[in-house]
């Protein structure tokens, strides 16, 4: 088992990072990689991406969720991780958002991917371009 950790700061309220953060359906606006998220049955979602050329699918589901504050999720079938998006006031209009992921990596290339510093480096810009996404829509409203 890996496990990445990063944060990143927004110029948003706790409340909007994490509602958007909770809209899965946009999440290939802002995650490299995630052709598609969609909600599926009983409280599960429905990934589908490609990583490194592989075409994967795979269901998540929501293991805990107190809104406003954390959301923490595992997957059901397929891909081997889970994790927890945990969300802090800095002051009225700024919010820290701190993700930790666990996941196996399977096959080689998986392997040598994380040794380098591939999925630490994937989950940074995914948090960036988060920060970009919500700030963007926090300003067209």
């Amino acid at each position: 088992m890996s496990r990445t950790q990063e944060s990143v700061e927004v110029a948003v309220p706790v409340a909007a990072a994490y509602e958007q953060w909770s809209r899965v359906s946009a999440f290939p606006r802002f995650m490299s990689g995630v052709e598609e998220v969609a909600p599926g049955p009983a409280g599960t979602v429905h990934w589908v991406a490609r990583v490194d050329g592989v075409h994967r699918a795979f269901d998540t589901e929501i293991t805990e969720r107190i809104p406003g504050e954390r959301i923490a999720w595992r997957t059901v079938g397929g891909a081997d991780h889970s994790g927890v998006a945990t969300f802090h006031a800095l002051d009225e209009g700024r919010t820290r958002i701190m993700l930790q992921l666990d996941h196996t990596p399977h096959g080689v290339v998986d392997l040598i991917g994380d040794r380098l510093g591939f999925v630490a480096h994937q989950v940074h810009r995914c948090l960036q371009d988060f920060k970009q996404h919500v700030e963007e829509e926090a300003r067209a409203a």
